[in-house]
């Protein structure tokens, strides 16, 4: 049974190579974007075709925009303006708690440097596997792109795992002078890590050999030549933050001790302190007070029945 069954995959893998030819041409890149988005067609598996779609509306945050992650922001910047220069840079892993900035890292590095020829292209962990026909696709041109991938999280036996380990570092084929990598995960190694790993740590002539199942964790993140850390903010540093959102959106209060007590709050119910929080409830409360304002001025200006 199962040699009937190898042969008539073998058959359908044969039928496949000589029907995929007549398939419909993958959509041409439009090169006046500035971000794009790996879009895979699901339909047909695997063996699906991938095509970069363009981002019409990127986010237009701005570095200054981002605080309290100074630190942070200044060596992923710094890194950045070296690949831009065509000096050497390094691909960056960004980790640690969630709303903190690490996405928005991002999208800022693009709003701010996109003039200088800065490209962004999105791409799910799912599509990992994709990564040398991507490759492919932005070889000899002369825009700088970054390949993002957002909220990494793998087991090991993921096919996207070993594909980005390869780009990284570990293929034959040496990685195009004109991409990096920036992958975002809440966890520092990208895979679930358990006690019982630890525990095969062994002690030889003083020093700590991890076991293999740490080695391999390790292996990933550690192709990565930055690593930047991510923390939640401090009460001061969220209230910072909220102040900046509500300045940037023009919602002045009568009251700001009112307000630091409604943010305080709003991050209580959420159980984060980051910036996420902290635009979320500055967003929130310009809303509020907007149509409030509003609700106003229609009762000022609403005729007297008297």
């Amino acid at each position: 049974m199962s040699a009937n069954l190898e042969q008539l995959l073998s058959r359908i893998d044969a039928l496949l190579d000589r029907v995929e030819p007549w398939l419909p041409a993958p959509t041409a890149t439009d090169w006046t974007a500035v971000a794009w988005r790996w879009r895979k067609d699901r339909a047909q598996g695997p063996r699906g075709r991938g095509w970069m779609e363009p981002i019409r509306r990127p986010h237009q945050l701005r570095l200054e925009d981002l605080l309290g992650i100074d630190a942070q922001r200044a060596e992923i910047d710094r890194n950045t303006r070296q690949f831009l220069a065509g000096g050497g840079a390094n691909n960056v892993l960004l980790s640690g708690s969630r709303g903190t900035g690490k996405s928005s890292l991002i999208k800022a590095l693009l709003n701010t440097y996109q003039d200088q020829g800065l490209r962004l292209i999105e791409v799910d962990k799912d599509d990992l596997t994709d990564l040398p026909e991507i490759i492919d696709q932005i070889g000899g041109r002369s825009e700088r792109f970054i390949l993002y991938c957002d909220d990494l999280s793998f087991e090991a036996s993921e096919s996207g795992y070993k594909a980005l380990k390869a780009a990284l570092d570990g293929s034959l084929s040496a990685p195009p002078d004109n991409l990096l990598i920036y992958a975002t995960s809440n966890r520092r190694h990208l895979l679930p890590e358990y006690q019982r790993e630890n525990q095969d740590a062994r002690m030889i002539d003083g020093e700590i050999h991890q076991g293999e199942g740490v080695e391999e964790k390790i292996s990933l993140s550690d192709r990565f030549g930055i690593w930047l850390s991510f923390y939640p903010f401090s009460q001061a540093e969220y209230l910072r933050v909220v102040q900046h959102w509500l300045a940037q959106l023009g919602a002045t209060s009568a009251d700001p001790a009112e307000t630091e007590r409604q943010a305080l709050q709003w991050a209580l119910r959420r159980g984060s302190r980051s910036g996420r929080t902290a635009w979320q409830f500055a967003r929130d409360w310009a809303g509020r007070n907007a149509v409030l304002s509003q609700a106003s001025s229609l009762s000022q200006s609403a005729p007297s029945l008297a």
